[in-house]
């Protein structure tokens, strides 16, 4: 049987490095578009010889962008942008980052290392609040859980 429960409520995330540790997960005003993980290389490149032969490249990167969808009122924004702008005055400060991400309840783990702000988010005044859009850039790797939690 396929099936099982998802609840953004199980996700815990969070950022740390110089200046400060942010909870990013549920509780803390994260848009209904969620937090994204994305890998910028593909694992492989194929090469097509001359008489048709192929020849696979393994690309090592463990490259990522992550977005963290906030809230316009969640008081998070305010959270990382102090941390952003401590973080950028001195190098010594940038991509020290470590991001974790799980959902306990599907088994799922992602750990970032080496993360940096890509840039501080877009700012929309609207007639509607809308989000901030937070993106990061570093090393994430990541394990997906069987969705069937050990109950010990």
């Amino acid at each position: 049987m396929i099936g099982g429960t998802y609840s953004f409520l199980s996700v815990q995330a969070s950022l740390a490095g110089p200046g400060g540790n942010i909870s990013l997960g549920s509780g803390a005003g994260v848009a209904e578009e969620g937090i994204t993980t994305e890998p910028l290389d593909d694992k492989d490149n194929l090469t097509v010889g001359a008489d048709g032969s192929l020849m696979h490249s393994l690309i090592a990167s463990q490259a990522a962008r992550v977005t963290v969808r906030l809230l316009k009122t969640s008081p998070v924004n305010a959270l990382l942008m102090q941390l952003f702008n401590f973080q950028r005055q001195s190098p010594a400060n940038w991509g020290q980052n470590n991001l974790t991400i799980n959902d306990p309840v599907r088994g799922d783990v992602v750990s970032g290392t080496a993360i940096a702000f890509a840039r501080q988010p877009t700012i929309t005044y609207a007639k509607v609040g809308g989000m901030n859009e937070w993106i990061f850039y570093g090393n994430i790797t990541e394990l997906l859980g069987s969705g069937a939690p050990s109950l010990t």
